[in-house]
């Protein structure tokens, strides 16, 4: 039943805007005032700052109730009718802007007449005082249909509460809607628990994100009223240390989150966390990020432990007995295949029982300060869960590891680490329990700590584990595994305190290795991992990886060949845990590249001091035979990670289409139109190099929209004679790399492409004019810190090398190589680098003579491009 179109919208009452607001008279239609009385109660109550948020809302409900147990008493009902709140209003836990979630019961001898009248003096008070309304007008046998074929109504009556009317009603109705559930739990959990899923799926872990769904994203309230139903079924119950106090610190975020914004959502988005942080004493956002996720995490474990016990009570245990004593009474006297021991041992102390590792019978974890550590690699390795009652004993009696840790706890840590992804619920059982803390107490620390770019996917504490089960994977490629899967938990655990994070983490590890009980060697190890976590992969993406000074410069800092293969390992785990953006082909093999000739700076070999004379691949010096036989630009795309094709450009008509395909390939073997562009595309452009060349392609890509990810540049110099012996070509040919995406939509087609790019280097493309629009655009739209551009100075002996900083944005590397051009500097590569939403892009600048760019003319140039960007 919905109110009438005919009604007027109306404005919300004060009561449930921010209490800054001026308050207008909020109109009844009771007859008698008590809806003004009522508004006015609430908004006094919602105003009382003294009031904590668990005593408010239940507050809330008890005037919410009086005030419609009032209207259902002046609304003369018929007998056999009742007024009962079901849902979250059922369950007491009345947050400023929820729904009314109520039921109008009645007998099947009451008039529908009288039913409608009633219903209708009930519903238009609420909605004249503009409070939501979830409504429903129902029999006793209707309401029991419809839980039967709609669990979110099963689940809304499990809370059934009585407000008003005949209470014999609403408690018929309360124990039919027990006893139907408990008699169909074993049909309709699974029900209840692929729902979940389902929402964890769309809404993603409330933990790990940054503008979390308190209701819907899992460890969030929906799953607190599915382990009420659990509960309410008999057939397993949840853990319940702390999971109050998270469903209040949830429920407090709701609060204030409905009462600063003025609006009913459960969405803790970025702009409004800081609003809410304050209207909960919080000292900012982060930390409101903070204390949501411990409360989720709280509220995820208990759903894990319940549902896991759901599932070994539903287990068809008869049907696997049948089958064993049929496998019996064919092969008498011999075991049964695939039968098990009901208790197998796993390790000292420790064994598999009913899907669980548990705790021996005659374990005493009271005496055995590595049990809790031994028992968690066993349940990894085997990929079992702890068993719950297992962690509470431990937690509960286990000692604390001497200082340093004995060898064998030790390697029962780095066993756990090894294990990959059967270490996480594992390692979470034991975080939930405060053993983690135990025994790393620097872990406390990074624990639910947001990371807000973009590019991070997990919390710095996720973040490490997941490290961890990414390098787990990468063990075979070391000689200390042990150091890789240590340095890849601890890489971050600076993170949060003042400084670099690096900086700090590292000091941390050299006094957190020892009590593990590493050696000096080996804590010198872990904290140069750590120190250097971001070493390879910055340098690979910023730095000209054929440069000496480059080389030089990583190996100072690696020391020896074993480390850097450590470093490498890590580079990569720790890129894949970030998330996809942090990772991809090309950036693996940037990386590989760097290790491979840093490597060789170790073991003795010679550095040219040529950057230039490394050998062109198949690829590229077919790209380059191409420009000098027909000196235009040549063209190949990939699509990452799938095929390649490769245009040349023919010469473009008047309307600016170009025509001919080249000796290459057929200008339509590249179309890119179809590309996959949530992966990226790679275009590689060779052209003859000459003074715009860079900035005419970075304008071609600004035009078109591409977001670049990453480029390279490489300038290949004419050879002095050509293989027949004659003077070779007068100019050399710039090589470009690009991994683009489009912002929206598809990656254009080679032809637009291609003809494009002929206008703008005819001339007949004014690019300036048609991206200065756009930039000005940009520069008003949101804040964001200043550019920043600086001079590297020991970054090459060769070349100037000139980093650039600044928000990514539409021509910005346009813009760059403008300035570029205009100076009159040669750019001997650049190294372009995009992650979130930051460009990070280093240029090697030399004279036009090719050497080094006097200080002065340097520090010109940085002044230049920074009021470029600005």
């Amino acid at each position: 039943m919905k109110k009438p179109a005919r009604t007027a919208p109306r404005r919300p009452p004060a009561a449930l805007r921010p209490a800054r607001t001026a308050q207008p008279r909020i109109p009844a239609h009771d007859g008698d005032g008590h809806g003004e009385e009522y508004a006015a109660a609430r908004v006094r109550l919602l105003r009382n700052p003294g009031l904590p948020g668990p005593e408010r809302r239940r507050a809330l409900a008890a005037l919410t109730d009086r005030w419609l147990a009032g209207l259902f008493a002046t609304a003369a009902p018929p007998a056999g009718t009742a007024l009962v709140a079901v849902g979250g209003y059922g369950h007491g836990t009345l947050c400023p802007r929820s729904d009314l979630d109520l039921l109008l019961l009645h007998d099947e001898g009451v008039p529908a007449g009288e039913v409608a009248a009633l219903a209708d003096r009930l519903w238009y008070p609420v909605w004249d005082l503009g409070l939501a309304l979830d409504h429903s007008v129902r029999t006793p046998a209707q309401s029991r249909r419809a839980a039967a074929h709609d669990l979110k109504v099963q689940l809304g009556l499990l809370d059934a509460r009585h407000v008003a009317g005949e209470k014999e009603l609403t408690t018929a109705l309360r124990a039919a809607a027990l006893t139907q559930w408990r008699s169909d739990a074993a049909t309709r959990l699974p029900g209840l628990r692929e729902l979940a899923a389902a929402r964890a799926r769309r809404h993603g872990d409330l933990r790990y994100l940054v503008e979390p769904d308190l209701k819907e994203a899992r460890g969030g309230l929906r799953d607190l009223t599915a382990l009420r139903a659990v509960a309410a079924s008999w057939l397993a119950d949840a853990p319940r240390d702390g999971l109050r106090e998270a469903q209040d610190a949830l429920l407090d975020i709701r609060d204030a989150l409905h009462l600063t914004t003025g609006r009913a959502t459960d969405r803790l988005c970025l702009q409004d966390q800081h609003q809410v942080a304050e209207a909960l004493g919080l000292p900012d956002a982060d930390a409101l990020l903070r204390h949501a996720c411990r409360s989720a995490a709280v509220v995820t474990h208990a759903a894990d432990v319940t549902w896991r016990e759901v599932e070994r009570v539903l287990r068809p245990r008869a049907v696997a007995r049948r089958a064993v004593r049929l496998h019996g009474l064919l092969h008498a006297g011999r075991p049964a295949a695939g039968a098990a021991p009901e208790r197998t041992p796993l390790a000292d102390g420790v064994v598999a029982h009913d899907g669980e590792a548990a705790l021996a019978e005659g374990a005493r974890p009271d005496r055995d300060p590595v049990l809790p550590l031994r028992a968690a690699a066993a349940a990894a390795r085997a990929a079992l869960p702890l068993a719950p009652a297992a962690v509470r004993r431990l937690a509960r009696t286990a000692p604390d590891l001497p200082t340093p840790w004995p060898a064998q706890a030790r390697e029962h840590f780095v066993a756990l680490l090894g294990a990959g992804a059967a270490a996480v619920p594992v390692w979470e059982a034991l975080d939930a329990a405060g053993l983690i803390t135990r025994l790393l107490p620097e872990w406390d620390h990074v624990r639910c700590r947001p990371q807000r770019d973009p590019v991070h996917r997990w919390t710095v504490d996720r973040h490490l584990l997941e490290c961890a089960v990414r390098a787990a994977a990468l063990t075979r490629r070391v000689h200390r595994p042990d150091l890789l899967l240590t340095a890849a938990l601890l890489h971050d655990i600076g993170k949060g305190r003042p400084g670099d994070h690096a900086d700090a983490g590292a000091a941390l590890v050299r006094g957190l290795a020892p009590r593990l009980g590493f050696d000096d060697a080996d804590t010198r190890t872990l904290a140069l991992l750590v120190r250097h976590h971001l070493l390879l992969v910055r340098t690979a993406t910023r730095r000209d990886i054929t440069d000496p000074a480059t080389l030089h410069t990583v190996a100072e800092a690696v020391r020896s060949r074993g480390t850097l293969a450590l470093l490498h390992a890590l580079t990569e785990a720790d890129a894949l845990a970030t998330g996809p953006a942090a990772w991809s082909p090309w950036r693996a093999s940037l990386v590989a590249t760097l290790v491979a000739r840093v490597d060789a700076v170790l073991a003795g070999e010679a550095v040219t001091a040529d950057p230039h004379e490394g050998v062109l691949g198949a690829e590229d010096e077919q790209l380059v035979g191409e420009v000098r036989r027909t000196g235009r630009p040549v063209l190949r795309t990939a699509d990452a990670p799938g095929g390649r094709g490769l245009a040349t450009w023919g010469d473009a008509d008047s309307s600016g289409t170009a025509g001919g395909g080249g000796a290459l390939g057929s200008p339509d073997s590249c179309d890119l139109s179809g590309a996959d562009c949530s992966s990226g595309v790679e275009l590689r452009i060779a052209l003859p190099d000459r003074p715009g060349a860079l900035s005419a392609v970075a304008g071609l890509l600004a035009l078109h929209r591409l977001t670049v990810h990453a480029a390279r540049l490489r300038q290949v110099p004419a050879p002095p004679v050509t293989a027949d012996g004659r003077a070779g070509p007068a100019t050399g040919v710039l090589l470009l790399t690009w991994q683009v995406a489009a912002h929206f939509g598809t990656v254009p087609g080679t032809e637009r492409l291609r003809a494009d790019l002929v206008r703008v280097l005819g001339g007949s493309l004014d690019l300036a004019a048609r991206l200065g629009a756009g930039q000005e655009a940009h520069r008003g739209a949101a804040f964001s810190p200043p550019p920043r551009v600086s001079v590297v100075p020991t970054a090459s002996r060769t070349a100037t090398v000139v980093e650039v900083r600044a928000q990514d944005a539409r021509g910005l590397l346009y813009r760059v190589s403008r300035v570029l051009d205009e100076a009159g500097v040669r750019v001997r590569s650049a190294h372009i680098g995009t992650l979130g939403g930051n460009a990070v892009d280093a240029f090697y600048l030399t004279d036009p003579h090719g050497a080094p760019l006097p200080e002065a003319t340097a520090a010109r140039l940085v002044r230049r491009l920074e009021a470029a960007l600005c």
